[in-house]
């Protein structure tokens, strides 16, 4: 029993069962639609990891997912509610292809300048909601919330502006070659690439048919530093502090309002370079006329609370978040079921996520009757 209790109070077992509460609802709904749940999560799965360019579309998917889970954990973490990742990743997509457009430089000059300009978009929009907030008390979701259409109509005027919109088209110019960080771009299409790839299909597979790209490792270096920042240092000590009591904290010498502002700064920024590794790493490397949210952010809300809001949690759920969507597609093909089936198993994954404090509650209560029948006893 102690063993039991000892697993349950861990903050991987409420993740754990979260997903396979969201798998048990998404069988019964699949069942009462008339489709063989084994069949589907078969397509699904062989959807996410049958081939290899299946396994790299994951990856490449999961990146921007990655890194706004982050930004949104982050914040969450300082007491913020960073709902406006969404925005912030427009802006920094914004910023990289004005940069890209307009600057052709060697590559290992391009790629960081790009980078960089998506990073300050973002993290410009992030400062402005947290200084709105440090100055003025005003709510973080409403500026946020804000902040993401007005992002949405800045992306479409951009677009529309003569320096930057490709004629008869409804997107801009791409970013320039030099700007790209996908793995090894000019190579794998010459000829001496194809002679090699050609004798190792799977590699062809991964270098050819997708956009393979350095985004992950960046993302993944990007969770590993956020949470050294978080435990490890002094600003992550005072910004956990605020977090937790923002009045303890103020009393305690820390100042609420700098940290306030800091923490959606860093929030903003990742998600700016989310944006940036989006434009700089995936066809069509341009921006297009936004109708509605593309979800990058958005749905980095989502991997952040299956994660519990852990930067290092945010990898494997970035990837499970893009597995079940890309994977999603493929039940639609082969069974003929709906992909918002598979939405729904997402929303009742966040769900029971957030429903997390019920799990350690559970284990509270198994070790009072424990201790009250060893008493008794």
């Amino acid at each position: 029993m102690k063993t039991l209790i000892r697993i349950m109070r861990k903050p991987i077992t409420s993740s754990l069962v979260a997903i396979l509460v969201g798998f048990v609802v998404a069988s019964i709904v699949l069942a009462a639609a008339g489709y063989d749940p084994l069949a589907s999560f078969a397509a699904l799965f062989n959807g996410m990891l049958g081939k290899p360019k299946y396994i790299s579309n994951v990856v490449i998917k999961a990146t921007p997912l990655l890194l706004t889970g982050i930004a949104v954990a982050f914040a969450f973490k300082v007491g913020l509610f960073n709902i406006g990742a969404e925005g912030q990743y427009i802006i920094g997509t914004i910023c990289a292809v004005m940069a890209g457009t307009t600057l052709n430089l060697p590559a290992p000059i391009q790629v960081p300048l790009v980078v960089l300009a998506g990073m300050l978009g973002g993290a410009a929009g992030g400062a402005f909601v947290g200084w709105l907030k440090a100055r003025f008390g005003i709510h973080e979701v409403i500026t946020s919330i804000m902040m993401n259409w007005i992002a949405l109509y800045l992306c479409n005027f951009v677009v529309n502006t003569s320096a930057f919109h490709q004629p008869d088209s409804t997107a801009s110019y791409p970013v320039n070659p030099s700007s790209y960080t996908m793995v090894l771009p000019n190579w794998k299409l010459s000829e001496a690439g194809m002679d090699t790839l050609k004798d190792v299909p799977w590699l062809y597979d991964v270098l050819v048919k997708t956009d393979v790209n350095v985004g992950i490792l960046v993302a993944i270096v990007a969770a590993v530093l956020v949470a050294v920042l978080l435990s490890r240092t002094k600003s992550g000590y005072e910004m956990r502090a605020v977090g937790l009591n923002r009045e303890a904290a103020r009393f305690a010498g820390i100042s609420v309002e700098k940290n306030i502002v800091l923490c959606m700064l860093i929030s903003g920024a990742l998600c700016g370079l989310a944006g940036a590794l989006t434009i700089t790493g995936t066809a069509p490397h341009s921006l297009s006329i936004l109708a509605a949210f593309e979800n990058a952010g958005f749905n980095g809300l989502s991997v952040a609370f299956i994660a519990g809001c852990s930067p290092i949690g945010c990898i494997p759920a970035s990837l499970l978040f893009s597995g079940l969507i890309y994977g999603g597609q493929t039940v639609q093909q082969v069974m003929g079921a709906p992909s918002d089936i598979i939405n729904i198993m997402i929303g009742t994954i966040v769900f029971f996520m957030a429903l997390g404090g019920v799990i350690p509650m559970l284990a509270a209560r198994l070790e009072k009757r424990e201790k009250e029948a060893a008493h008794a006893q």
